[in-house]
């Protein structure tokens, strides 16, 4: 019989995943493009969930896993709101191809790094969690405290794939700090406070004017103004803390990578003010809405790889090291 991870022509009693592994080895680019992928759509799918929102198209689909009791596909009575809404049904589909592509990349690549496959896997279950709570989305008639947790599912399947792309460019040893203990409690610190930052910013949404349909849907019980000031001055506290970061960063002569990512925090969350600031004074326009969604997912990445550039992975033995032509010697990873 043939073992598992032992080729010798006879691939039947394998999975399909160890049945690829076996034929073909993708190179560090290709497996780190894939990483990248699943992390680009998962950045994608909030985007276009913002979108159905923001066109009032969130009960395009009265139903789910159907998009009406008859039909599982939109049809043209229900015009222009079923096809965004079903559109972003669809996309669910290549969101999971993408991840599916990380997958199989990682459990191809050899040595085969368990750690990877496991981080990939964890994409998929938490994209299968959020199609499911999706779809609870719309039973519920767009309950705001439903679709505020299916924002932070999104969230966490960024933080995932973020943690896959990243794990890409690394090895398997011990993680070692890159900075003193209390340079990362900092960053974790500025990390906790996103958090409550994103969260917050969800209520926000359930309170705003964009609801999601044009039918009556329940809002958050809570005075919009107020809650929006919480959220500014949250959004205040996480630039104050990544402007202090920036500076004992500069101060401690931390690497250049740590550096490099607390610049780039800074730039994102000033882009990110900027928007919200005009949104709030121009009366939420439905493009600046949905552009600060986008900021939104773009500020947490951000604050991810500040947190993971302040330690290193090494590789653990040779056939971990990706090749110079690859760009992803140890040298260049921060």
């Amino acid at each position: 019989m043939a073992q598992r991870g032992a080729y010798d022509g006879r691939v039947s009693n394998l999975n399909p995943f160890a049945a690829i592994a076996q034929r073909w080895t993708p190179s560090p680019v290709t497996l780190r493009r894939a990483a990248m992928g699943a992390l680009v759509m998962s950045v994608v799918i909030v985007v276009t969930g913002g979108a159905v929102r923001l066109t009032s198209s969130g009960l395009g689909c009265p139903t789910w896993p159907t998009c009406t009791g008859d039909s599982l596909t939109t049809t043209s009575a229900m015009g222009i709101h079923g096809a965004i809404e079903f559109t972003n049904r669809m996309l669910t589909y290549v969101l999971c191809a993408a991840v599916g592509w990380a997958i199989i990349a990682a459990r191809s690549a050899k040595p085969w790094r368990r750690s990877l496959t496991r981080l990939g896997w964890a994409q998929f279950w938490v994209v299968m969690g959020n199609a499911v709570w999706g779809g609870l989305t719309v039973l519920t008639h767009l309950n705001p405290y439903i679709v505020a947790a299916h924002f932070l599912l999104s969230a966490a399947l960024i933080t995932v794939a973020m943690l896959t792309w990243q794990r890409t460019a690394e090895g398997d040893g011990a993680p070692r700090p890159l900075v003193g203990k209390p340079v990362k409690q900092l960053a974790w610190i500025t990390t906790g406070a996103t958090v409550s930052l994103i969260a917050v910013g969800t209520l926000v949404t359930g309170a705003g004017p964009h609801a999601g349909d044009h039918s009556d849907v329940p809002r958050v019980g809570i005075d919009w103004k107020t809650i929006t000031q919480l959220h500014a001055d949250l959004a205040w506290i996480v630039c104050g803390l990544a402007i202090a970061l920036w500076f004992v960063l500069r101060a401690v002569d931390a690497p250049a990578g740590p550096r490099a990512r607390a610049r780039d925090l800074l730039v994102v969350l000033l882009s990110q003010g900027v928007i919200g600031y005009v949104q709030y004074f121009t009366h939420l326009p439905e493009a600046l809405v949905g552009l600060h969604m986008l900021g939104s997912t773009l500020v947490w990445i951000a604050v991810l790889r500040v947190l993971l550039s302040m330690r290193e992975r090494p590789f653990t033995e040779l056939g971990d090291i990706p090749s110079p032509a690859a760009g992803l010697a140890p040298a260049s990873i921060s």
